[in-house]
């Protein structure tokens, strides 16, 4: 019996910072696919929080992943908008860590999908900040991600719209009120459960 893996590459949003593991998208996505009757090893996870794009990139080069895995997920860029770093380095990081994906995936570019980041001006976390600035840096982040994405013939899911009509929500939010909960992380896993059950249908 074929058992599929999968790779979850990002920083904070992909390992559920402030919530269980197992509340996390990756990890909820498995068991999602466990429930539709999909043989699933538990996802190998390579995010940190904190990490930026270099940082995810230089911890891929040093690490001994397997040679491929059946999907990948990569959720990047929040921390290089969060500390101002310029988008010109992110488009290049960002270029080199799908193309990566891809190869992990077994150059498919298909059972690739890339989430785009999540508007943290949003949350409780960035009162008294420059909210409108925030926005607009994440939309110059994500479209990179998207327009890449596309060319590559991968699979691109917007969760930022989502997190943008959750301000008032507190159940959206974990306990930091910076990320997410483990409700706000199901419906990512929803959304990257729909793909691959199309792929493997």
């Amino acid at each position: 019996m074929h058992y599929n893996t999968y790779l979850a590459l990002g920083d904070s949003y992909t390992i559920g910072e402030s919530v269980p593991l197992h509340q996390s998208f990756p990890y909820q996505a498995i068991q999602l696919l466990r429930k539709k009757g999909m043989h699933f090893h538990a996802p190998e996870i390579v995010a940190k929080t904190g990490w930026t794009t270099t940082e995810l990139a230089e911890h891929i080069l040093h690490t001994k992943l397997n040679t491929q895995y059946d999907f990948v997920t990569l959720l990047i860029g929040v921390n290089n908008q969060y500390r101002g770093l310029s988008i010109s380095d992110f488009t290049s990081d960002f270029e080199f860590l799908l193309r990566k994906a891809i190869h992990f995936a077994g150059n498919k570019p298909t059972h690739v999908m890339v989430l785009s980041i999540p508007d943290w001006g949003f949350t409780p976390f960035a009162a008294g900040r420059d909210l409108q600035t925030i926005s607009k840096q994440i939309d110059n982040f994500n479209n990179v991600c998207s327009a890449f994405t596309k060319k590559a013939g991968a699979h691109f899911i917007n969760i930022t719209d989502e997190t943008r009509t959750e301000k008032n929500n507190l159940q959206a939010l974990a306990s930091d009120q910076l990320h997410y909960s483990g409700i706000t992380h199901l419906r990512w896993a929803e959304k990257v459960v729909d793909i691959i059950s199309d792929i493997s249908a």
